[in-house]
């Protein structure tokens, strides 16, 4: 199997297990070096621009981000080439008090060889976003 079906493997994964609320097996997903950028670039959730690295650290934005909410993460479509797949995703996040914030991004996910990704890179627009929460 070619790295950009191992990356496209792990993309679909990591959606179906933010889907399940399943923290233990999106971890599984990451190799213990990973890049996590959700949103990519300067915001609050990752003030430094550069990422979250390491497990450890996805697993501090898998509990500050991802856990407080019911996430439903669907693919629209998904273009895998090289070690990487592009995934277009529309997700939406019911928040405690059934607060809803939709979002339309890009999502591109980097695996190794054993099919573990390296990289996830979201693309998406933070203040679009922030604006939606009022």
């Amino acid at each position: 199997m070619g790295l950009a079906h191992l990356a496209k493997t792990a993309s679909q994964r990591s959606g179906e297990y933010v889907t399940a609320g399943d923290k233990e097996g999106w971890l599984s997903l990451f190799s213990e070096d990973a890049v996590l950028e959700d949103p990519v670039g300067e915001s609050p959730l990752d003030p430094s621009g550069q990422g979250h690295r390491g497990k450890a650290a996805i697993e501090a934005f898998w509990d500050t981000v991802i856990a407080p909410g019911s996430i439903d993460f669907q693919v629209v479509s998904s273009h895998p080439a090289g070690d990487e797949c592009a995934n277009v995703v529309h997700m939406v996040n019911t928040m405690p008090g059934d607060m809803r914030v939709v979002v339309d991004m890009v999502v591109v996910y980097r695996a190794d060889a054993e099919g573990k990704l390296v990289s996830l890179r979201a693309f998406w627009d933070y203040e679009s976003v922030m604006a939606q929460l009022g």
